[in-house]
């Protein structure tokens, strides 16, 4: 593969591991929003807030750390295994380099659909419907983020499928 590949196969991993390492720590503020929410009901009236919150942590820490999850191969346990598993390390390269085709079309569609979207809730001060009544720009623009972080690092697991399938790993 050439340089400029490499070297953006290089940044693209290096980023997504910083993401998703500090999105791992998101799970925690999930939990202090659900044991607050659980403690406020036990003693007091529940406060508005803390559903649609744990809500929104929980989408940061799902988007943000995809990138990551892919690139450590995180998915690797929803694939069928009847005759994956039997291929040679480039049969299956061949196939994901194909295959990722499929998610990188999706990951733009979802990409362009977020970009709308966010552009939608800044230009018109989107709130959400309930009664909290939160200000949607911040959660839309984090999703927007992790969409784009998973669609490049697809990009990046494509150069190394075929990089692969060629024989010449990049890793």
């Amino acid at each position: 593969m050439p340089a400029p590949i490499r070297a953006f196969v290089r940044f693209v991993d290096a980023m997504n591991r910083f993401v998703g390492l500090i999105a791992m720590y998101l799970i925690f503020a999930l939990v202090a929003v659900l044991l607050y929410s659980s403690v406020a009901k036990t003693f007091a009236m529940p406060p508005l807030w803390t559903l649609e919150m744990a809500q929104f942590v929980m989408v940061a820490y799902f988007l943000l750390g995809g990138g990551y999850s892919m690139q450590m191969d995180s998915n690797s346990h929803v694939r069928m295994d009847l005759l994956y598993g039997r291929w040679s390390p480039r049969a299956r390269a061949t196939v994901d380099s194909v295959t990722i085709l499929f998610l990188l079309f999706y990951l733009g569609v979802l990409l362009y659909g977020a970009i709308r979207s966010t552009s939608y809730a800044l230009q018109y001060g989107e709130e959400s419907y309930s009664a909290w009544a939160p200000p949607m720009a911040p959660i839309k623009i984090v999703m927007t983020i992790g969409i784009f972080l998973m669609l490049l690092q697809a990009i990046a697991t494509f150069f190394k499928n075929v990089a692969e399938a060629r024989g010449k790993p990049l890793s």
